[in-house]
């Protein structure tokens, strides 16, 4: 026996920090000769032998010296040599293939130094598993950081889920396993076997993993994402020569568990294909310019709607695989349809076998409960304060933009991120290193975070989902902003929905509800939100929210709508307020589409279509968001007859619009408005046509402006102004 017990005992036991050192092919003396000596270790194995790969007839058997497996065979050669192990597994079994134990690092000290650090923004292509050759061998090769493990090693079906089969080598003091295995291909299953410092025995899923097996199973995949052929190079070419502000963007926000679902076969999802022959056209034809998906990334729990993310890198198999959710977002770019993505960086599950205690101790999380877990949502709270923690999440964020081509992220739970005391009591909570309450190292990260994302992407959006008054959210980092590009105005969402669920006639007395987001309004970069939170737990649909009677509640609706899409920002609306679902929204569920065979939920989606076309063909209503003079109020005081009446510029002087809101079921007959000058009105849009369930008061006719002074302006026009409506009119 050349191997010593010390380290026959360090391989059979699964206990090697570097099994190369001892596996694999390496140089001794014996006899005084230059010799080469090859340790394999396969508790499976009858037999194995030695094969030359540039000369096959050379064959080396090798002498089992330990019971458990152990094999070894000297070779009177001095030069190391490219080789295969031919493993006879004593049942008709024969596989030959090369020795993972016989090739050098496939991750090199840079990426190592740039990942302690931070920075490396494309990790992803060295840790997890990533399909490669190396030496001309076709395999995968692993990586993953555990640095207060004892021994880690990849487990899957090649290897029977033996953890001594293929024990990563520790590089350096990084906290970085690796291991090259040869012949492994797309969809093989694998996860990580982690001994701990205690001697604990851990399966964990890879947190780099591209793909997942579908839930419960917490099987990695491997899978090469770098294969599928994208067609969307005209789509990011219109981009670049764009301005991304002064552009239309409304979104249609979409769980694609729920939108649709294949009733007849057991209620079952939708595929990614589906989805692209459903959902494209659909999002096309009712005028939005976005989707917004709800978060896809892996998720084990299907009641969190994706929040509660375990694998940060890999779309969610409940809809395909990976090239089928490119081919979803390639089809969008296509359609001319941009795609954002909802992603959680400020949490993660406690599930067993994700990012929770990882390595035995608490890695991505914090080790004290008080900086390390949200009482509200029974989650753990990412550390960010580790360089390697936010490298995690600075190349997810790239990986799913210059991976997927998503055109921006829509940052989740920003406010939890923000402060130390978010959903905690006194004493549930540490400061910062002055005393404060801010979270300064998640303030560091949400800037580095951004500053990278708009160096590389400048056509990106970040969004962020901030609901406090944290000052230049949308600023850039180098004026002392946290750099995101627009923000959700929960603000105006919540005095908004307060002030519409009222009856009409005690809307008087919440009439600044409707006008105070203006106070704010260019204060950042917003976006008006009626998301899939206001629709839930008890919340009511959009619907069901409004006052009155089925007629009534209707016509709440469309004036809602209207007030919403005319107002300066870019719009979303989460999926079913389009026609009217009655019922809260339910992930187990598909949408009540049935309801289209009803007039007043098609009138609904008629509404909405043409509401969303007009605001695409009216720069007025997009052109100037950020921009005070593109708003100004005609009257924002006629709180007696809850009207509101104000004026939306463009980029010429005939683009201007004039807008009155009726938020009561008054009829006036012979109203009149102050308009900005004189000239020709014309009537646009009137959400009280009958097409749209109205009852049917418009105007048809084109008005000249009178010089009769009204609204503290020189010029005014008469027109009837519908029950519970918007009217638009429009200089000619």
């Amino acid at each position: 026996m050349v191997t010593n017990i010390t380290e026959l005992q360090l391989i059979v036991n699964a206990h090697s920090g570097d099994p190369h050192v001892i596996l694999g092919m390496h140089e001794i003396k014996q006899k005084g000769k230059d010799c080469l000596i090859v340790r394999v270790f396969n508790p499976n194995a009858s037999s194995v032998t030695v094969i030359d790969d540039a000369n096959s007839s050379r064959r080396y058997p090798m002498e089992k010296i330990h019971g458990h497996g152990f094999f070894e065979c000297v070779i009177e050669r001095s030069k190391w040599f490219r080789y295969k192990l031919e493993t006879d597994y004593g049942n008709g079994d024969i596989v030959t293939q090369y020795d993972p134990y016989s090739f050098a690092p496939g991750i090199t000290e840079e990426d190592i130094y740039l990942f302690n650090q931070g920075t490396h923004y494309e990790i992803y292509n060295k840790l997890g598993a990533n399909v490669t050759q190396i030496d001309g061998v076709d395999g995968v090769l692993f990586g993953v950081w555990a640095p207060n493990a004892s021994r880690v090693s990849v487990i899957g079906n090649f290897n029977s889920w033996d953890g001594r089969r293929h024990m990563m080598r520790l590089l350096g003091t990084s906290g970085v396993w690796e291991l090259f295995i040869p012949g492994l291909q797309n969809n093989d299953g694998y996860k990580y076997e982690i001994k701990t410092n205690n001697g604990d025995l851990i399966q964990k899923s890879d947190p780099y993993a591209k793909f997942d097996e579908l839930r419960p199973s917490q099987t990695s995949l491997v899978f090469d994402i770098d294969k599928y052929e994208w067609k969307d190079g005209e789509w990011f070419e219109r981009l670049s020569n764009e301005d991304k502000f002064n552009k239309p963007m409304n979104i249609y926000e979409v769980h694609l568990g729920s939108w649709k679902r294949v009733e007849s076969e057991d209620n079952r999802f939708l595929s990614y294909p589906e989805l692209t022959k459903e959902l494209i056209p659909y999002v096309k034809e009712m005028g939005y310019t976005h989707i917004e998906l709800m978060p896809i990334e892996e998720h084990p729990f299907d009641g969190s709607w994706g929040y509660q993310i375990t694998g940060y890198y890999a779309p969610t198999s409940r809809y395909g695989n990976p090239e089928e959710f490119m081919a979803f977002i390639d089809a969008c770019h296509q359609a001319g349809i941009g795609v954002f993505l909802d992603w959680v960086p400020a949490h993660f599950p406690k599930d067993a076998h994700g990012l929770a205690r990882f390595d035995g101790s608490a890695l991505y999380e914090h080790d004290n409960p008080m900086q390390g877990e949200h009482p509200e949502w029974g989650t753990l709270i990412f550390n960010y304060g580790r360089n390697e923690v936010k490298n995690f999440l600075i190349a997810n964020a790239l990986y799913w933009v210059e991976k997927y081509h998503i055109d921006g992220l829509r940052v989740d739970a920003v406010a939890s991120m923000l402060y130390l005391d978010y959903a905690k009591s006194d004493g549930q909570w540490v400061p910062n290193q002055y005393g404060g309450r801010e979270n300064l190292e998640a303030v560091e990260f949400l800037k580095h975070l951004n500053s990278v994302m708009l160096y590389r992407n400048p056509t990106v959006h970040m969004i962020a989902e901030e609901s406090t008054s944290w000052p230049k959210v949308t600023e850039k980092p180098e004026w002392d902003g946290l750099g995101f590009t627009l923000k959700w105005n929960m603000g105006w969402m919540n005095d908004f929905l307060e002030y519409v669920e009222k009856e009409p006639i005690y809307r008087k007395y919440h009439h600044y509800n409707m006008t105070f987001a203006s106070t704010y309004a260019y204060s950042e970069k917003f976006i008006l939100v009626l998301s899939h939170d206001e629709v839930v737990h008890g919340k009511k649909s959009m619907l069901d929210k409004m006052p009155g009677d089925l007629w009534q509640k209707f016509a709440n609706l469309r004036v809602s709508y209207g007030y919403a899409m005319t107002h300066p920002g870019k719009k979303l609306l989460f999926m079913g307020g389009e026609f009217g679902q009655f019922i809260e929204w339910n992930e187990k569920r598909p949408l009540d589409w049935f309801l289209l065979e009803y007039d007043h939920h098609q009138q609904t989606l008629d509404y909405v279509k043409a509401l969303n076309k007009l605001y695409l063909e009216n720069n007025a209503l997009w052109s100037k968001d950020f921009d005070a003079f593109g708003f100004e109020w005609i009257d924002a005081d006629d709180k007696d007859r809850s009207i509101y009446s104000y004026i939306r510029r463009g980029e010429r002087k005939e683009d201007t619009l004039v807008v009155l809101c009726n938020f009561t079921p008054n009829t006036y007959e012979d109203f009149r408005v102050g308009v900005p000058f004189e000239g020709k009105w014309t009537e646009i849009f009137n959400s009280d046509a009958t097409s749209f369930g109205g009852s049917g008061v418009v105007n048809n006719i084109t008005v000249d402006s009178t010089k009769i002074p009204w609204n503290n302006r020189e010029d005014s026009i008469g027109l009837r102004l519908a029950p519970l409506s918007v009217v638009i009119y429009r200089a000619n």
